[in-house]
């Protein structure tokens, strides 16, 4: 993914645990993220669920579980450099929240986002055995079908830098054939604080 992106000259936005952060197999590439211009942001410390997925009201953590964990990730990432006012942009794990999560995030002084919602490009985590899997194609023609339709200008698209080994058909495998195509269509890419800024 990292050589793509280098290829096609695109800056990204990634969003990271704490543990992966901590993780000593991934300080070079996180170093590395950094040094070629990467937007490097927060995605809780232990990937805690906040809400239950039926009742989205339920609070499944306590405030101050939540502002523990966040912390914790930010901590983290200023190992690397990077302070809290570099990243201001939250990712909430399982892209889950509610309004309560928004407001803690926003009293924390962040500012919680989300990918936009229309294609399926979140569900290149999914593996075979799910009954939510997903192919790359499909996920693929997601994306585009959406872009023929609606358009994607200031569009967050979300894919994951890697997933679980049960998934063979690996979507960022497919990701320069995507950015080819998106610039052939006219658009540019952007960190997500130039496009949020």
């Amino acid at each position: 993914m990292t050589k793509t992106l280098k290829r096609q000259q695109v800056k990204s936005s990634f969003f990271f645990t704490g543990n992966f952060y901590r993780n000593p197999s991934f300080r070079g590439l996180i170093r590395d993220l950094r040094r070629d211009g990467h937007y490097l942001g927060a995605h809780s410390d232990k990937h805690l669920l906040y809400c239950d997925w039926s009742v989205r009201d339920s609070l499944l953590v306590t405030r101050t579980q939540f502002l523990d964990d966040l912390r914790a990730n930010y901590s983290e990432m200023e190992k690397f450099g990077i302070r809290k006012s570099d990243a201001p942009y939250f990712l909430p794990p399982f892209e889950w929240y509610n309004d309560t999560i928004s407001a803690w995030t926003r009293q924390e002084g962040l500012q919680l986002i989300n990918f936009s919602p229309g294609t399926i490009s979140h569900a290149d985590y999914t593996t075979p055995d799910l009954r939510n899997y997903r192919s790359s194609e499909t996920i693929y023609q997601s994306i585009t079908a959406y872009e023929k339709q609606n358009g994607m200008n200031g569009f967050i698209l979300l894919v994951h830098i890697g997933t679980a080994p049960a998934r063979t058909d690996k979507f960022y495998s497919r990701l320069e054939e995507l950015i080819v195509y998106l610039k052939k269509e006219g658009y540019s890419f952007s960190r997500v604080d130039g496009l949020l800024e």
